[in-house]
């Protein structure tokens, strides 16, 4: 027989209380004060919603005292290096890609289309930094083939090298935000110990209002602004190592493309205030241990945002096509992380699904007639 004991303060004198159950009613030892279960709860609500409404007041203040981004430092001035630089325009998927004069573009890398117009180069930023390529072209192809690799459904054929169509290097246009948050949380945290009076086994749940505060500083937070890349895979190849990151330079650009943004920093605003705040509220989270569940109650995050910086990073992208369908494979070109989505072999999937179902069948007919055999020999 178990007891559930919530131990809740006492409103009076703010001890411990505990219920008792010959009254019905949660009991303080220290002032003896005796209250209803129904009472408590109700208590607790109110000051719960109390909380929230001073949490909300604090963060409409907040919102109204928060700076907007400094986009100051971003500037369109090349200089002598805009001289040398040209366009390539997609007409497929619209893609604009910049590169050195003395590169080639004979294919869009983003769709595969082998008609690139070129044009003069003008109206985009200069970026401030870049990420330098460090893997290569073989290093590309040899990070895709093992990404196929323990892919137990993979059409066998696809991973064969004469269905990779194209490998590009581009450069891709990431904006990069400078913030520091303050973030004020609280959490209802228990923590539950189980002991044996008598005949009875009692369960103690403790009950915590648990706050946290605190300030993170945030450098160089990343938001590509490319539509044509998704942003599930940029996430994915991140992240990039900035103790790389080089002083932009079209000395880096021979070889390679490099897109042409369009997604402003602007547009780029709401996704770095999100990656913000949600880093503030994980650390503040993560801060609280010692506890068997922890329920977030109420938070403010405050942004002070900084300076936002334009740089391009490395990114190896791999075109093939199977069965008439376009699969596409982007590479980190600094770190290798691979990311791309894969064809499934349905006679592999159904030949397995049919193998695991004998499997599963021959194991529920063993099962059967043992019982079969253990009913006879009790018998």
């Amino acid at each position: 027989m178990s007891t559930q004991i919530t131990q809740y303060q006492c409103p009076s004198c703010y001890a411990p209380l505990h219920f008792v159950g010959e009254s019905g009613k949660l009991e303080c030892d220290y002032c003896g004060g005796k209250f209803d279960v129904a009472e408590v709860e109700a208590l607790y609500a109110d000051q719960q919603t109390q909380a929230e409404a001073a949490f909300e007041a604090a963060e409409e203040q907040t919102l109204a005292q928060e700076t907007d981004w400094d986009t100051s430092d971003l500037q369109q001035d090349w200089g002598e290096e805009g001289k040398s630089l040209k366009v390539y325009s997609c007409p497929s998927c619209g893609a604009e890609l910049i590169c050195d004069e003395t590169t080639a573009a004979t294919s869009c890398p983003y769709c595969g289309n082998n008609t690139v117009i070129p044009g003069q180069f003008g109206g985009a930023l200069k970026p401030d930094y870049v990420i330098p390529f460090k893997l290569d072209k073989a290093a590309a192809v040899a990070a895709l083939k093992k990404h196929y690799g323990g892919k137990l459904f993979l059409p066998k054929a696809f991973s064969n090298s004469s269905h990779l169509e194209e490998v590009k290097g581009i450069y891709v246009p990431f904006w990069l935000f400078d913030a520091a948050a303050e973030a004020d949380c609280t959490f209802l945290a228990t923590r539950s110990h189980t002991h044996t009076e008598g005949d009875y086994r009692v369960t103690v749940t403790e009950h915590y209002h648990v706050r946290r505060s605190g300030s993170l500083a945030f450098e160089k937070i990343p938001a590509d602004g490319s539509k044509k890349m998704r942003d599930d895979y940029m996430d994915s190849i991140e992240p990039f190592d900035y103790t790389q990151l080089e002083p932009f330079s079209t000395v880096y650009l021979p070889g390679y493309l490099a897109d042409k943004y369009d997604v402003s920093a602007e547009d780029c605003m709401q996704r770095a205030d999100q990656r913000c705040r949600g880093s503030a509220l994980e650390a503040m989270r993560n801060d609280v241990v010692g506890y068997q569940t922890v329920t977030s109650t109420g938070s403010r995050v405050s942004l002070q945002r900084g300076k936002v910086h334009y740089a391009l990073m490395p990114v190896w992208t791999l075109h093939t096509k199977w069965e008439g369908k376009d699969y596409l494979f982007m590479m980190n070109g600094q770190t290798g992380k691979m990311v791309g989505d894969l064809p499934v072999s349905r006679a592999k999937f159904w030949g397995l699904t049919g193998a695991l179902s004998a499997v599963l069948s021959g194991l529920l007919l063993w099962m059967g007639v043992g019982q079969v055999i253990a009913e006879a020999f009790l018998r």
